[in-house]
């Protein structure tokens, strides 16, 4: 299943009798290590990412791949976990962090060539339970604070059965991942403690977070329903945003110069110069979901949809979307830039590398 996919069912265990069940399935895959698979390239893989020059791939089962010239082959790393890896991410060439379902974040410190689990669902909803709880004496909004304490006790409850989206590593000490469900938190030790942000996000009705993108001290977060908010102290806090449509935001990208790009279902993407206090559209000839946004090399942006084409923004806020080289014509849910300057795409067939902005792509 491509990314969004995933997304579109976030609410299916919630809502299912067999809940008891799911829970105890998901614990057995917490503590049971990735099968290693000569078909993993194929597999379904969600989220790239670089380290230093090599390329992490991530996706079902916990699988991760690693490759060291620039996508060409492709070797399976070790996991402690089978669960969906959702999003990766490295501060440098030896240290980053995975996340996915279960509630699962992953650590490794050598490049991806091993893992470790920092967090999982369980103690992910007992932080927020004891955190909900803390601020509860002190809100102003009484209500609203006690709504927050029994939706942290249903997470407790639930089982470890919410996954994590999406991540952003500033360095090797702080870190912070969304979610469903609203779920968010952050860690200032590279991981030895992690902190709810929840109560610091002006999220009220816990839309599902599926990006976050940074510049500086200023962050922005994508989610379902148009929902957009942003950070002005370093990702501490953040303010919902005026949205430009109503529909799910699944890439977020910040170019060189600030410029911010949102995009979502249908085609729909969206330009803001001034950090989010407006939208300008960005057409596209395509109403093709947008999956996922990256910044190039050349401090451009890049996007790409669920039918494998990809675009660069127009030159001027509201311009349309102009084509990059051709669809590759099948489903797409990552894309990243390798060292060479190639792009290797990740989705439902595995992975593709493509010399742009050629249409001839390797698989």
């Amino acid at each position: 299943m491509n990314r969004i996919g995933l997304m579109c069912l976030l609410a299916l265990p919630c809502l299912c009798p067999l809940g008891q069940v799911q829970a105890a399935t998901v614990g057995d895959t917490l503590s049971t290590p990735a099968m290693r698979s000569p078909q993993a390239q194929h597999a379904v893989l969600l989220d790239l990412a670089r380290a230093g020059e090599r390329l992490v791939a991530v996706g079902e089962r916990g699988i991760v791949l690693l490759s060291d010239d620039n996508g060409g082959s492709w070797r399976q790393a070790e996991v402690p976990v089978s669960v969906s890896l959702t999003a990766v991410q490295f501060a440098d060439a030896s240290n980053g962090w995975a996340v996915g379902h279960a509630g699962v974040v992953l650590v490794s410190h050598d490049g991806g060539e091993h893992w470790a689990v920092q967090l999982d669902g369980r103690r992910a909803a007992q932080l927020e339970v004891q955190a909900a709880r803390d601020d509860l004496p002190g809100a102003t909004d009484q209500d609203a604070a006690a709504a927050r304490v029994q939706t942290a006790e249903r997470l407790v409850s639930d089982g470890p059965d919410k996954p994590f989206l999406a991540l952003n590593v500033v360095d090797q000490q702080h870190v912070v991942i969304v979610g469903a469900y609203g779920l968010a938190f952050a860690t200032r030790d590279g991981g030895r403690s992690w902190q709810s942000l929840v109560g610091h996000i002006d999220n009220p009705m816990g839309a599902h977070l599926y990006a976050i993108a940074r510049q500086g001290e200023r962050w922005l977060i994508a989610g379902e329903q148009g929902y957009l908010a942003r950070s002005d102290d370093g990702g501490n806090t953040f303010a919902a945003l005026d949205s430009p449509y109503p529909g799910s935001f699944f890439a977020l990208q910040i170019s060189q110069d600030g410029t911010a790009l949102a995009a979502g279902l249908k085609g729909n993407a969206f330009i803001s110069t001034d950090f989010g206090d407006s939208f300008q559209p960005a057409p596209a000839p395509m109403p093709v979901s947008f999956s996922d946004a990256i910044r190039t090399a050349d401090g451009q942006l890049l996007l790409v949809n669920q039918g494998g084409a990809l675009f660069r923004t127009g030159a001027r806020p509201g311009a349309p979307l102009v084509p990059y080289g051709k669809p590759l014509g099948k489903p797409v849910a990552s894309v990243v830039q390798a060292a060479d300057g190639s792009l290797v795409l990740a989705g439902f067939t595995g992975l593709t590398r493509v010399s742009p902005p050629s249409a001839i792509a390797s698989e």
